[in-house]
């Protein structure tokens, strides 16, 4: 019995198959694009093509999607077809092939206007109780997806969960700003204090979901790395935030200082994994901990898979101000 994955030419499509590859795991790909783990080539919402590629298969992982960077390339109904159509036809295909475990790939960027906090004001804490608020496409139809992966597990006994995964893609950030003032590593260490995780982490929670699936039935996790902050630490991140991670971690500001690097100033959000870890036992391993202690030993902190799977981008095409045509 074999996992499909979906979006298998994508960063974490391919980071799974590779991961379940090298464990002498079956597995089979799908994607819009050719790649060397893709396996069957055409869109989800190809019902042929799913039932096809679903034969044999015991779990999907479900992580084709358009993404954010997609909302000026791509219509409104494409968002729609892509990942709402597209989640509807392999849940009913899921169904009609009892499968024993459904996964399926959200963000964070579900929360949308949740996660908005005035400049200065305190950080917010992001658990799964924080009410979605989309603000935009993107956003609107994963949670929209998410419905309908609580309905089929519901109405059909399907084992569905829903992973709000952070941001794990290796590119430069999407704010322009922010990509003027932060080599892409620095932001990104900085990151895994509150927003970010390796794929390598985002892969084992994936897998870890497909096992626990059929226990829980349903359930809807934020993944992120691990942040070393509490309830407590939100109005000081709110103001000073590289006050309170030299006081958690002394030895930061002579790393970084070592390195040319610089913490963010504020904080708007903390996303927190404890359900994840509780109940899927889920361990991750890379956090901002794991990123100083990689500068004490001059390595890199990124995974090897991170390195493997590499820059992918999310067009064929390049921009003037970059690979994020976001409005």
């Amino acid at each position: 019995m074999s996992i499909l994955v979906t979006g298998s030419a994508g960063h974490l499509g391919e980071a799974v198959l590779r991961t379940l590859r090298a464990q002498g795991r079956a597995a089979v790909g799908l994607d819009v694009k050719p790649s060397p783990y893709t396996d069957h080539v055409g869109s989800v919402t190809d019902r042929e093509l799913v039932r096809e590629a679903m034969r044999g298969a015991r779990a999907v992982i479900h992580a084709a999607t358009l993404h954010k960077p997609h909302i000026v390339t791509h219509t409104a109904q494409q968002f729609v077809d892509t990942n709402v159509s597209g989640t509807l036809a392999l849940l009913e295909e899921s169904v009609a092939a009892r499968v024993d475990s459904f996964v399926f790939t959200s963000t964070t960027s579900a929360f949308g206007a949740a996660l908005a906090a005035p400049r200065g004001a305190p950080a917010t804490w992001i658990t799964e109780e924080v009410t979605p608020i989309p603000k935009n496409i993107y956003g609107a139809t994963k949670i929209a997806a998410e419905g309908l992966c609580e309905l089929h597990q519901r109405r059909h006994d399907l084992p569905v969960v829903v992973l709000r995964t952070s941001r794990f893609f290796p590119e430069r950030d999407d704010n322009p700003d922010l990509r003027t003032e932060f080599d892409p590593a620095n932001a990104q260490a900085n990151e895994l204090l509150y927003r970010r995780a390796d794929i390598e982490d985002m892969v084992s929670a994936h897998l870890c979901a497909i096992e626990r699936a059929p226990a829980l039935g349903f359930g809807r996790y934020i993944v992120s790395a691990t942040t070393p902050f509490s309830r407590a630490d939100l109005p000081e991140l709110g103001r000073d935030a590289r006050a309170v991670v030299e006081r958690l971690f002394p030895e930061c500001a002579a790393l970084y200082a070592a390195r040319g690097w610089k913490l963010f100033q504020q904080l708007d959000r903390v996303y927190v994994n404890e359900r994840a870890r509780v109940d899927l036992g889920w361990q991750p391993r890379y956090d901002f901990a794991h990123v100083l202690e990689c500068l004490r030993e001059g390595r890199d902190f990124r995974s090897a898979l991170a390195h493997e799977v590499g820059v992918k981008g999310y067009h064929g095409e390049a921009f003037r101000d970059g690979i994020y045509p976001v409005a």
